[in-house]
């Protein structure tokens, strides 16, 4: 066991003095590091100086044109992997430099193991003042560079009527975090038809912005129709953001802290140049129509008999401002009647700009047979693609009127000048008064020995029993003189205790109020006078009337209540308490009496 254990011990000696001899065959490295070659005058520089042995009697350089700030500070670093140790020892310092210019960062020593060890020097460049210092950024700093509201338009330079788009991006950099946003100022579109599509989420997206990728989502989306040539102005959208930004700092398990701060972004004002429709070949029957459009006119029958109705219908189908321009009316003969006609719409916005179709449908009736030719009417609109203005003209449609009057013409019926025609007579529209009507009642109806005359000739008759027994009645009531002090004590207790309720707040009012109520419903309930209203004595007509102690107990501590209050200090809440009590003891002996 011994030589076992002598064993052991020499092959770990033997592996020590290896590993020793292993580390101290390894190669000192001591190097200078820069945070940069080249910093503005107002900016800062971080010079560290790293070993991978520990040392003695470490000299900085005199750091010449610069001012220390910070340090000597150290870093040690040392682990284990794999039975390898690896160790690491730093010196750093934060300078200011003092003047522009060429410096040299001097060579420093160190004692490592017996032996003195130096760094290579290296040289840096202090230039002017730069804007933003990359080494004093805030988070108000890293936040304008990282955050970006910003309006895209579809087109700058519309036509008049024109749609167009404005969709609002924030771009956000992967290096920070939006916690929330709420709008500060809404953008007024003025001299715009607008239309908002709404967003229903907000999805995160990757894009680039300024050759930089970022996370983006879309805030709001607009459809403009500009209602004026010229420069008009898109008012800018301003949020107020909650962000979290990076700091130097690191967190026990490595992670960077992040600070937070709130920051307002813009989408900054545009200007849209706005194109006035050309008017050189405009036709004289625009309307305002600006898009690609199909026009046409229809109608929902071409034959039918006179007095029947039929439906016109005036219809613009396309992509454009449909909701912005007049229809064309439609021309009808002089013998057909038209209605007022019914406008219909049928259009959604998208970011293109409206879609759809929109019409008017007039309710036609004939009134004499005959052949009716409803004319041609034309559209005209103005196409941006191309830049130029189109007309569609509708086919002529022909309505016959098979069955009805004839009117004093014959054959088909043209449009005149003014679509105007003559009144023609159907032999039945209007004819002479007549002088002797030869009129007859609709109904003779007699009154006299009707069954009508024998109910009103019988009903007093019917009078008599019935007042008798009302008479009755009443003099039985009357002459109820318990009864009627009864009610009237019933009557008198409600009147005090409504009394009672209105004085809540007001002592004495209350309590008198109280009390003539609870003495008024005595002489109802026991027919007891006023003289008999000792306390004794009521507990024990109570008593007789077999009312449980609680209520007979209840009843006289309100009475004592009562009179305390006369003396005595009493707060609302007790006034609001014996009230409810009152109620109580009320109900209670109702039960039992």
């Amino acid at each position: 066991m011994n030589k076992l254990t002598c064993l052991f011990g020499l092959l770990f000696l033997i592996l020590g003095t290896s590993f020793v001899y292993s580390q101290d065959d390894e190669a000192v490295e001591f190097e200078v590091n820069l945070s940069k070659d080249k910093l503005g005058i107002n900016e800062r520089l971080r010079v560290e100086f790293t070993m991978n042995k520990d040392g003695d009697n470490f000299m900085p350089p005199d750091f010449e044109g610069f001012r220390v700030l910070m340090g000597p500070s150290q870093n040690i670093s040392s682990s284990w992997v794999n039975g390898v140790r690896s160790y690491s020892k730093t010196y750093f310092y934060i300078l200011a430099p003092t003047e522009r210019g060429t410096f040299t960062i001097k060579q420093a020593t160190i004692d490592i193991s017996g032996k003195t060890y130096k760094s290579l020097s290296k040289k840096v460049e202090v230039t002017a003042a730069v804007d933003k210092p990359s080494d004093q950024m805030t988070a108000d700093d890293i936040a304008d560079e990282s955050l970006h509201l910003v309006a895209e338009v579809s087109k700058a330079t519309p036509y008049l009527n024109e749609a167009i788009s404005v969709v609002y991006k924030l771009y956000v950099s992967p290096s920070i975090n939006v916690s929330n946003f709420r709008p500060l100022d809404n953008p007024t579109y003025n001299n715009f038809w607008s239309q908002d599509i709404p967003v229903t989420s907000y999805n995160v997206k990757n894009g680039t912005y300024n050759g930089k990728s970022y996370r983006y989502v879309i805030l709001k989306r607009v459809v403009l129709y500009p209602q004026k040539s010229g420069a008009l102005e898109i008012e800018p959208l301003s949020l107020d953001v909650t962000l979290e930004v990076p700091t130097n700092r690191r967190d026990f398990f490595g992670g960077p802290i992040y600070a937070q701060t709130n920051k307002t972004v813009s989408a900054g004002q545009r200007t849209i140049r706005v194109k006035p429709l050309p008017t050189e070949g405009q036709p004289g029957d625009f309307s305002g129509a600006v898009g690609q459009f199909k026009f046409k006119v229809s109608t929902s029958k071409k034959r039918l008999k006179a007095a029947e109705s039929l439906q016109a219908i005036v219809e613009v189908e396309g992509n454009g401002n449909l909701k912005l321009f007049q229809l064309p009316v439609l021309e009808m003969p002089g013998s057909l009647e038209v209605y007022e006609p019914e406008f219909n719409e049928n259009v959604r916005t998208t970011l293109s700009g409206m879609q759809g179709k929109v019409s008017n449908q007039y309710t036609v009736v004939p009134s004499f047979k005959g052949k009716y030719p409803i004319p041609p009417i034309s559209f005209s609109y103005f196409d941006p693609e191309t830049q130029a203005y189109k007309s569609v003209t509708s086919e002529e449609i022909m309505i016959d009127v098979m069955e009805g009057p004839l009117d004093a013409s014959s054959g088909s019926i043209a449009v005149g000048q003014n679509n105007k025609r003559a009144i023609q007579s159907t032999g039945s529209q209007f004819n002479f008064i007549k002088l002797s009507p030869n009129l007859v009642p609709v109904e003779n109806n007699v009154f006299f020995g009707s069954l009508q005359f024998y109910l009103f000739l019988i009903s007093p008759l019917l009078l008599i029993p019935i007042a008798i027994v009302f008479g009755k009645k009443r003099a039985t009531i009357a002459s109820d003189a318990a009864g009627n002090r009864i009610k009237k004590a019933n009557k008198l207790a409600r009147k005090y205790l409504f009394k009672a309720k209105k004085a809540l707040g007001e002592k004495d009012e209350f309590y008198i109020a109280l009390e003539k109520a609870l003495h008024n419903y005595l002489k109802a309930k026991l027919k007891i006078e006023t003289s008999e209203f000792a306390k004794e004595k009521i507990s024990s007509l109570l008593a007789q009337k077999e009312v449980d102690a609680d209520t007979t107990e209840g009843f006289i501590a309100l009475l004592k209540n009562c009179e305390m209050a006369r003396y005595s200090p009493f707060s609302e809440v007790q006034m609001q308490q014996d009230y409810n009590k009152a109620s109580e003891v009320i109900s209670s002996m109702d039960k039992q009496l």
